[in-house]
């Protein structure tokens, strides 16, 4: 359908005065669904003044790579329609012109906006704006239908579209669609809608905008769910609605940012008296419910370790052993670190030699048929110090290789006992959760102070005096050795520890019960 025919009398139709006065309806192709990777092939825009249209504007991009084969497939876009085409620097200034001052109109409308701006941000711009969705009005106006994809909203009003996927047809079924709806429903509901959608534009589709007023600025661990109740994230936070909100702010330059956005239909929080419960409980219950889209924390069997052994000739070699996932390894002088996979261990050997000049052939990374005494590929790289070839002793290596090695061992555990950590909102006295940590091992979470009893220590009366009943139940459980948890409590009771977080934190050091009876 031409863009001339569309600008006519005979086919103009004015819009119910409750959409912005000012608007951009906007499309655009891509060679994929990544914004911060995939480029824009194809934008078309329509620009609507007081409801009516009064312009519009195609262009083709350049991506400055390879157009996929099922891009073409879909959209009809081939790379001779590209290869002449300017690129997105070339029409930027013409595009900004464009889209100042108007409302931008989209379908899914973070995914448009999610590579406009990425687009801009390449070329040292910042492109901000608060777009209306036309999927998320459908949503409003029309709950009764289950589906609001474009083919499904071109098939419920029987609109005519020549061109499906490409931009400015596409486009101009979104102006159509905000013809039916001015047919459909009064000023006062379409204006409603719109302000509603503009403020909340970053919200996901599915989510009721109520969820999100709902969530205490405070520190506590959130969770996402789908539309079937399907747990699809967790998260923490010191200020649980900033980071909810700031989730919903991103551009999406992931495509799995993208989908996990349009998925969530359900917020649900539990609040803890500062960061440490967050990151303790966020650790447990990712390890417990192992949602879709979380990675990292996830429950390990085993771990792995750096092992370090002399040969005959005093070569420092090396070795990657598994250790039990659920046991505190022994600190020893030939043993370091804790590593996830042998892939880890492998990655941060090969960084920390090339930090510290270690060569890799002595290391056992390189292999060589012409003898020891022969330069390895580092050393001419000038990432070896030259052990493989005698600018340096073996023995000044193995010390240089055990010192980097030893800012990886289990650090000593700060106290003679067990510790009571004392965790308290000190805006809310009923929000007090207690941890008995014994060697970086999470012993128990207790109600009273006097349970330390229970696992055979205690603490003097002053302690005891001095924090009351604790009427938050903290629901962190004892699961022996966990290397998230040891790098938890490093950052929190190390050296450099803050006595005040969000909340307060007061460390108490237990003794032993036999140490009280003698």
């Amino acid at each position: 359908m031409s863009q001339s025919s569309w600008l006519t009398a005979d086919n103009q139709t004015t819009l119910s005065p409750g959409f912005p006065e000012r608007m951009v309806i906007l499309d655009v192709e891509t060679t994929g669904g990544k914004a911060g990777y995939h480029r824009i092939i194809e934008i078309g825009l329509w620009v609507v003044e007081q409801g009516q249209l009064v312009d519009s504007w195609q262009t083709f991009i350049n991506p400055e790579r390879s157009l996929p084969l099922k891009i073409t497939e879909l959209t009809g876009i081939t790379r001779h329609d590209l290869i002449d085409a300017p690129t997105f620097a070339d029409v930027a200034d013409e595009l900004w012109q464009w889209l100042q001052d108007r409302v931008l109109v989209a379908h899914y409308a973070r995914f448009d906006y999610g590579f406009l701006k990425n687009e801009f941000r390449r070329i040292g711009r910042d492109f901000r704006s608060k777009p209306l969705c036309s999927v998320k009005l459908s949503r409003r106006l029309f709950p009764e239908c289950k589906r609001h994809g474009l083919d499904y909203i071109i098939k419920r009003f029987d609109l005519t579209i020549e061109n499906r996927h490409r931009a400015l047809d596409d486009a101009l079924m979104i102006y159509r669609f905000f013809v039916q709806i001015s047919l459909l429903h009064d000023k006062n509901t379409v204006k409603q809608a719109c302000r509603d959608l503009i403020q909340a534009t970053t919200l996901p589709i599915q989510l009721p905008p109520e969820q999100v007023a709902d969530i205490p600025s405070a520190p506590g661990v959130y969770y996402f769910y789908d539309n079937k109740d399907r747990l699809l994230y967790i998260g923490k936070s010191v200020n649980l609605k900033n980071r909810v909100l700031n989730h919903f702010s991103q551009d999406h330059s992931q495509r799995k940012d993208f989908k996990l956005h349009n998925q969530i239909a359900h917020i649900d929080y539990q609040r803890t008296p500062s960061d440490l419960g967050a990151c303790l409980l966020e650790n447990q219950e990712i390890k417990k419910h192992l949602p879709v889209h979380n990675i990292r924390l996830r429950r390990v069997k085993r771990m792995f370790q750096i092992c370090l052994q002399d040969d005959e000739k005093k070569y420092g070699k090396i070795h990657i052993k598994p250790v039990a996932g659920d046991q505190l390894p022994d600190n020893d002088n030939h043993q370091f670190g804790l590593f996830r996979t042998v892939r880890h261990a492998s990655e941060y050997l090969r960084q920390m030699a090339d930090k510290h000049q270690l060569c890799h052939r002595v290391l056992g990374f390189e292999s060589s048929t012409r003898g020891r005494q022969t330069p390895c590929f580092r050393f001419q790289l000038k990432r070896c110090a030259g052990a493989c070839c005698g600018r340096e002793s073996i023995q000044q290596h193995n010390q240089r290789l055990q010192k980097a090695l030893t800012d990886t061992q289990i650090r000593d555990w700060p106290w003679s006992s067990a510790v009571l950590i004392i965790e308290q909102d000190p805006q809310d006295s009923d929000m007090t959760w207690l941890h008995l940590i014994d060697r970086w091992i999470y012993v128990a979470a207790l109600t009273a102070v006097d349970e330390v009893t229970d696992y055979g220590y205690f603490l003097e009366a002053q302690y005891v005096n001095g924090v009351g009943p604790v009427a938050a139940s903290n629901p962190i459980q004892s699961d022996g050795f966990n290397l998230d948890v040891y790098h938890i409590l490093t950052r929190f009771l190390g050296s450099s520890y803050p006595q005040k977080l969000h909340g307060s934190l007061h460390i108490v050091p237990l003794n032993f019960i036999h140490t009280k009876q003698d």
